[in-house]
């Protein structure tokens, strides 16, 4: 069988796993970046107990195994009467995940706002929401954008454990063509273009256009 046979005939399972691939993407992100602001902002807090309500989300998550909270979520939650769909189940676990590390990039960006800004914006009288609204956060925005960049690729990545729990993703398609074909090289292969062409042409440049969009707002650029 050549290539072109190969893609002829297993074409558009590649498609449908892709697309859900995409949808995985897109929910777990999602989530990552309300979780990330949340828990970030949360990390200021003066009380105690919402701050150590985003430590422990933060050191939790990003403490242990993106794969064993994904079968933890899978397999452990059924058993305290709690079943998930797995789709659900996927890009939950991802997207907790990934916010977890997405809450310290947003700690560590309001922390680089130079402490003029802050004093300045003190000196206006402004509250604390709007200060943090229309001065700082959209200052650390800017600052966090290329590291959050690398951050949605890993997100991306992470996507692919989904399969383990038979979400049928682009991983998980591939596993089963090359269960039944063998042709590992063409199957795997295969996939593997597709998940560089996602992150090199899809994710990277919308990354670099946002980040030219923000600089341009704060008059950087």
């Amino acid at each position: 069988m050549t290539y072109i046979s190969f893609l002829s005939d297993y074409g558009s399972r590649f498609l449908d796993g892709t697309l859900v691939t995409a949808e995985q993407f897109i929910c777990s992100l999602a989530l990552a970046t309300v979780l990330a602001h949340g828990f970030g902002l949360m990390l200021f807090s003066r009380n105690m107990a919402v701050k150590t309500v985003a430590v422990i989300y933060v050191e939790f998550f990003r403490g242990t195994s993106l794969l064993v909270q994904l079968f933890w979520l899978f397999y452990v939650l059924p058993l305290f009467g709690v079943t998930l769909d797995p789709f659900l189940t996927g890009f939950l676990a991802v997207g907790l995940n990934i916010g977890a590390y997405g809450a310290q990039l947003v700690q560590g960006a309001i922390k680089s706002v130079p402490r003029g800004q802050w004093e300045a914006a003190y000196a206006l009288s402004m509250s604390v929401s709007k200060r943090m609204r229309r001065i700082i956060i959209p200052q650390a925005v800017v600052i966090m954008l290329p590291a959050w960049g690398n951050l949605v690729i890993e997100l991306l990545k992470s996507t692919a454990l989904v399969a383990l729990i038979a979400v049928p993703d682009l991983m998980f398609e591939a596993k089963q063509m090359n269960s039944s074909t063998y042709l590992s090289t063409w199957t795997f292969g295969t996939a593997l273009i597709i998940y560089y062409v996602f992150a090199r042409f899809f994710v990277t440049p919308t990354m670099r256009s946002l980040e030219r969009f923000m600089a341009r707002r704060m008059g950087r650029a």
